[in-house]
Formats: structure tokens, C-alpha cells, sequence
């Protein structure tokens, strides 16, 4: 007989697969159409009966990936309006206080879903945490500043998504006391906002951000990109305006606005100051004290740039006069680059200027931020994921470490990334580590103090370092940033 769990607006049969119980498509608000369209997220109608839950929920509206990266990156597209909705995987929905994860996936703000294979809870659930998976709208229907409609709705999304766990957890086995939420790129950003949040009170326990900095705009400039969709289309950069146009023009003309990488720079979506669900930018917030009495584990990949520099060739491309260009425009000084390239002997121009690009943009604010925590009541800790993926020469790219977090290196959709012959002890290592700290809020090495210490996971296994290149992080302390 299949699992069957009553939540608040029904109950829904889910699948045991492995003998994990898995629940798919659960609805926690009403689809993003109509009077609900630019609106927030409202509660789903009930329904009567039993409400199947075995198959992934619609994705929310997006573009594909472009090449090169639709290769490295598999991004499902389920049809249908509802995208609002979650999954639970949970080793028994029959108990109780087990922790919880709920994942945040990223892509941009623009791209992906729940349903990447990679993301699959049965590894999490195996080792007794109840895992979530949320999608919420995407791009300019999740991202987009108009005057006439709120802001951060996909924010919004995700709290509310964060709510109805609070309510329903239980049903599934889950201590909604233990909320450990986490996320990667978009994701991890996304958490911290969440973090940042006053929305978020009661609502999380413990955090962690994979590859992403806590981070949002002002609005004049969160304004910019809805201006740009705006007149690709030749409508006023209202919601009612854009409510109007058929999405799937809406969305040729948001891929036609909107490109670049995080490392690249271009139009983007963003967080936004908005005065309420974000009062003030997420990185002074979470350095001054919000979210202090959170525990939280951070960090970062070596080499985050190649997923965007390596696979179309941009990194051959980059000459020591591109590389001066860059640094011009990065407002980075001669001396930073210059220790950069006496640490990295034989390094291509394009090779210095993704480590830079790396640090500069992720792992100097996290230690920034990890700093600024060390007289918190909640400890913090820092990992660096640095096994290099044989893949294309990709190395210890962006997203490289979400498989080995999940514990799914065998799936055909991790596997694009890592190969056929990542290393299983070393993602069983980093699995347990995440199971640990949402259990205990350990993840079994020592917490951040004046010593820094980092957990890396490379060709080694786990090892321990002290301030892993420190001239380096130093470099852009003498610069003031």
C-alpha cells in the first residue's frame, strides 16, 4: 500500500521507492495565473479525495539553458500551470522529529527546478532527514520590479513554501523545529535573503550557502531589467502591462534581454530592496547581526569560474591585454594580480582572471561574512569543494559539488558534470557532513575562529586547512574591499 499523508489542504499518496517514501507535486499555493499572476503567493484550494503525488509538479516558465551550457546543466520542463508546489522525501512519514532540509536549486533566478535529477532526496532521506525540494517562479514573473506589483515575488515563493512546511512537516514525519535550509548559486543567494529576512522568523534553524553571497539591489537598479524585457516587447514596464503578452513571447523576450554569467557580468535578476520583505541589503544585514543566532555552513568551489569561462572557450581567449581590461573594470589593483600570478605559476591570463573573478565575487565576502559571525551565538563553518571533474577540463566548477552534497553521482544528470568515476567515498564524506550539521548543527570539524579553518573535499578526501591561500584573501584586504 502507497504512503498517504494528510496535510492542511488534502491528502496526497506519494510512492516508496527504495524504501523511501516520496510525495512529488504537493501544491503549497495557488498557481501563479490569473488574478494570481504578479501577485503574492495565495493559498491553493483544497481539494477532496486523495490527490496523487507521484510525479514532479509543473515547472515554473523558463528558457533552456544556451549552449554550451545546455549540455553540462539538464533543466526539465514539466507543462502546466501550478508551479508553486514541493516534494518530500522522508524515511517515514508514520514518525516523528526527524530533521528537515529544504533545498533552494539555483539557475540565475532565471533557470531550473525541483526536478533535476540530481537534486533527488532518497540519499537524505536513507540517512533520516525529511528533504524538500521547492520550485518557485522564475525570471521576470519571479524577479521582476513593477510599479504596480510587489517585489521579490519568488522570495516570496520560497517563505511561503517555508510556511507551509512549518505547517505540514509533521504529517511527513518532520520536527518543524529543525528546519535546516540550503541552497547553491541562486539558491544559496536566495537563502540568504531568506535568512535576512524578518518574513523568516520561526522558520529555519540552521542555513547553508553553497556558492552564493548574501546579495540584492536597490531598486532603481532592479528596475532596469524589467525596463530592457519592457521594450523588447513594446509595452509599458508595468505588471498589468506584461500580464497581457502571451508568455511564450514573454519569454524569447526575457532571453533576449538578459544573458551574461555571474562572472560575466550583463543584465540580471535580482533580490531588491524592497522595505519589506528585504529592509535593507542581505550582506549588512547578516554581518550586523540578523540572522546571528542561526548556525550556518558556507562555502565555495576552487575553480567556480570554469563552468562559465572553460566550456565555450573563453578561457583561451582572454590575452594579457583583456586580462588589464578586466582588472581596469573590476577596479582591481596590479599588486592583488600580481600575487594571484605568483601563486599560480604557469597560469593563463584567463586562468588568473577566474581565480580572481572567483574570489573577488564569492569567496571573499563569505569570509567577510563567516568574520563578521565570529561573536555570534550561532557558530559558523567553511568548506571549499575542490576535486577537479575530468569533464572538458572544467575542474572544480560551479555546481560541481551539488552531486556529491546529494549523494547522486550515479545519476545520468550528475554525471554530465562529474564523469563516471567520481570518487563515492568522497561524496559519502560531504553527504554525511550535511546530514550532521541538520542534525546536530555539527558538521565535524571546527567551527570559524581567528585560525579559519576549511574543510576541503578534493583528490584527497576531506583534509582540514588553515586559511587556504591567505595571501590571496589578504591581497584584496590591503585594497579596502
Amino acid at each position: 500500500m502507497e504512503p498517504t499523508v494528510t496535510t492542511e489542504y488534502g491528502r496526497v499518496r506519494g510512492r516508496t521507492e527504495g524504501g523511501v517514501a516520496v510525495f512529488r507535486g504537493i501544491p503549497y499555493a495557488a498557481a501563479p495565473v490569473g488574478p494570481h499572476r504578479f501577485r503574492p503567493p495565495a493559498a491553493p484550494p483544497p481539494w477532496d479525495g486523495v490527490r496523487e503525488a507521484a510525479v514532479f509538479g509543473p515547472t515554473a516558465p523558463k528558457n533552456p539553458y544556451p549552449p554550451p551550457l545546455d549540455g553540462l546543466l539538464p533543466d526539465p520542463e514539466v507543462a502546466g500551470d501550478g508551479c508553486l508546489n514541493l516534494n518530500v522525501w522522508t524515511p517515514d512519514p508514520g514518525g516523528a522529529g526527524l530533521p528537515v532540509m529544504v533545498w533552494i536549486h539555483g539557475g540565475s533566478l532565471r533557470y531550473g527546478s525541483s526536478a533535476v535529477e540530481t537534486y533527488d532526496g532518497a540519499a537524505f532521506a536513507r540517512d533520516g532527514v525529511v528533504l524538500v525540494s521547492v520550485n518557485y517562479r522564475l525570471g521576470i514573473e519571479g524577479f521582476g520590479l513593477f510599479p504596480d506589483a510587489p517585489a521579490n515575488l519568488g522570495l516570496r515563493d520560497q517563505l511561503a513554501a517555508l510556511a507551509w512546511v512549518r505547517r505540514n512537516v509533521a504529517a511527513f514525519g518532520g520536527d518543524p523545529g529543525l528546519v535546516t535550509v540550503f541552497g547553491e548559486s541562486a539558491g544559496a543567494f536566495s537563502t540568504a535573503g531568506i535568512l535576512a529576512s524578518p518574513h523568516s522568523a520561526g522558520l529555519l534553524r540552521r542555513a547553508v550557502l553553497q556558492s552564493g553571497v548574501p546579495s540584492a539591489v536597490p531598486p532603481a537598479r532592479g528596475r532596469r531589467t524589467t525596463r530592457r524585457i519592457a521594450a523588447r516587447l513594446g509595452v509599458p514596464a508595468t505588471a498589468a502591462a506584461f500580464a497581457a503578452v502571451d508568455r511564450a513571447r514573454l519569454l524569447r523576450a526575457q532571453a533576449d534581454a538578459v544573458g551574461g554569467s555571474p562572472l560575466g557580468g550583463g543584465a540580471a535578476f535580482d533580490l531588491v530592496v524592497d522595505g519589506e520583505v528585504l529592509p535593507e541589503d542581505p550582506a549588512r544585514a547578516l554581518c550586523e547581526g540578523r540572522g546571528h543566532e542561526v548556525e550556518l555552513l558556507l562555502g565555495t568551489n576552487t575553480d567556480e569560474y570554469r563552468l562559465w569561462f572553460v566550456p565555450g572557450g573563453l578561457v583561451d581567449r582572454i590575452t594579457p591585454f583583456t586580462l588589464r581590461l578586466a582588472l581596469l573594470r573590476f577596479g582591481v589593483s596590479g599588486r592583488t594580480a600580481a600575487v594571484y600570478r605568483a601563486g599560480r605559476p604557469g597560469a593563463t591570463p584567463g586562468e588568473i582572471l577566474g581565480a580572481l573573478a572567483t574570489d573577488l565575487l564569492l569567496r571573499v565576502p563569505l569570509n567577510r561574512l563567516a568574520d563578521a559571525r565570529r561573536t555570534a551565538p550561532a557558530a559558523t563553518w567553511f568548506y571549499e569543494f575542490g576535486w577537479p571533474s575530468p569533464v572538458q577540463g572544467l575542474g572544480a566548477c560551479h555546481g560541481l559539488e551539488i552531486g556529491f552534497v546529494f549523494d547522486t553521482l550515479r545519476a545520468p544528470a550528475t554525471r554530465r558534470l562529474t564523469g563516471p568515476d567520481a570518487p563515492e567515498a568522497l561524496a559519502a564524506a560531504m553527504h554525511r557532513a550535511w546530514v550532521d550539521f541538520a542534525v546536530a548543527g555539527d558538521p565535524g570539524w571546527p567551527a570559524w575562529d581567528g585560525s579559519r579553518p576549511v574543510m576541503t573535499y578534493g583528490p584527497d578526501g576531506p583534509v582540514l586547512v588553515r586559511a587556504p591561500r591567505e595571501d590571496e584573501r589578504r591581497a584584496w584586504e590591503r585594497r579596502g574591499r
